[in-house]
């Protein structure tokens, strides 16, 4: 079995509302229909990612049962509707552990330790945090290679993002120095509307080439996917949506060789 180098990218903003599980769910499908092994793990006690991939919320093995009872992530591993894309879920006990994990050993790196059992059977593996700087984040950001910060069109847009910088500066100095931001995402961008056009500047001012060139436009069909537990690539192919994300997984794999 062809072993990979795997690159683990989090999806992470604090903020909520900005199309985080969107771009998480709809990263890993493309990515997963260019034959390439793909891994979502849903770190997100709504786990919104995890229904939008059709997975319902029950009492089923899942990424908590992962990092607080030490189950191994193999077991937890579930098949989705793409081929290439597999899921490790979450449900609500999630929102439980970041009290959990206040007193264990090396809590910021359990998820990093649970990753080695899976190491180079993924290209790719996607995760999707929770829109906190708790615990949970920090795991994710200590786990990852790089991370997409995806921000909104909208006001107050930037506003809480020098937090997400500085949590993410203290992981690369503490616990991860080979974080990377990946790039940042624009999402529900509307041409026609000085306010987009406006974010759009003011990010790109701020953060330069690491500004992905797509951009997530506002799409109906998006928003619609989730609630058929499918991501935007099965619900409706032809979509603005489909077309932008499948614009940007061209440019992530561009940017990756």
């Amino acid at each position: 079995m062809k072993s990979f180098n795997t690159k683990i990218i989090a999806l992470s903003n604090q903020k909520g509302g900005v199309g985080k599980t969107t771009s998480a769910v709809n990263i890993a499908s493309f990515l997963a229909i260019t034959e390439t092994p793909v891994l979502l793990i849903d770190m997100d006690p709504q786990a919104n990612a995890s229904t939008a991939l059709g997975i319902a919320k029950c009492e089923q093995p899942s990424i908590y049962d992962v990092i607080i009872n030490n189950k191994n992530i193999k077991q937890c591993i579930q098949k989705t509707e793409i081929n290439y894309l597999n899921i490790v879920p979450s449900n609500s006990k999630l929102a439980g552990a970041e009290i959990e994990l206040v007193s264990m050993f090396t809590r910021e790196s359990i998820l990093k330790e649970c990753l080695k059992e899976i190491h180079g059977k993924y290209k790719y593996i996607i995760i999707d945090s929770p829109p906190s700087l708790g615990l949970l984040t920090i795991n994710v950001l200590t786990a990852s290679t790089s991370i997409i910060i995806p921000i909104q069109c909208e006001y107050y847009a930037l506003e809480g993002l020098s937090q997400l910088l500085n949590t993410i500066r203290l992981v690369q100095k503490n616990l991860n120095s080979n974080l990377d931001i990946e790039g940042i995402l624009i999402t529900m961008y509307d041409s026609r509307l000085n306010l987009s056009q406006q974010v759009l500047k003011e990010v790109q001012d701020y953060f330069g080439e690491k500004v992905y060139q797509t951009l997530i436009n506002r799409n109906v069909r998006l928003g619609e996917a989730p609630s058929y537990g499918k991501p935007i690539v099965l619900y409706d192919a032809s979509s603005t949506g489909s077309q932008n994300y499948m614009n940007l997984v061209s440019e992530i794999l561009d940017h990756n060789g």
